[in-house]
């Protein structure tokens, strides 16, 4: 008779609720650290575009699709920062898993709005560089792109652990 092993623990096995929700909350504040700076960087650019020399000469829909990718990104920045902000201002009222469950949702959110921000402006660089169907092209490669990585994939591939 060959004895059983026990099943290893993973190092999340041992933990409290508390402990969870803490490093949860930790790690999730740790990803938007990493996000945060690339999209207000192309924030600060998109602003900057319509003072530059060249802004005069665009199309009504480059103009109208820089603005939609001016708002995504400025929708994508806010959603970023509604962790922090929410948690400064209620990590004393003993509720860290509301904030974590509100913070990772506009954390899906910034996400899915940097998508569009980032395919819009692909679009748009596409457009004035080349041509309406190059831009077309950009575009549905970018979509598929970022939300098959940041989108499907994830979903997909979680529940193979």
């Amino acid at each position: 008779m060959v004895p059983r092993m026990a099943q290893p623990q993973t190092e999340h096995d041992a933990e409290s609720r508390r402990e969870r929700v803490n490093r949860e909350l930790i790690e999730l504040l740790n990803e938007l650290r990493v996000a945060l700076p690339g999209v207000q960087v192309m924030f600060a650019f998109l602003l900057a575009v319509p003072f530059s020399n060249g802004y005069k000469r665009v199309t009504e829909f480059q103009k109208d699709l820089f603005f939609l990718t001016l708002a995504a990104t400025a929708v994508s920045t806010a959603c970023f920062i509604v962790p922090t902000a929410y948690h400064r201002l209620n990590f004393r009222n003993r509720e860290k898993e509301r904030i974590l469950l509100v913070s990772n949702k506009f954390a899906i959110a910034g996400i899915m709005f940097l998508a569009v921000a980032m395919i819009g402006a692909i679009v748009l660089v596409t457009d004035v560089i080349y041509s309406d169907t190059a831009a077309l092209a950009g575009g549905v490669s970018a979509a598929v792109l970022f939300f098959g990585l940041w989108g499907a994939l994830p979903l997909v591939l979680r529940n193979d652990a």
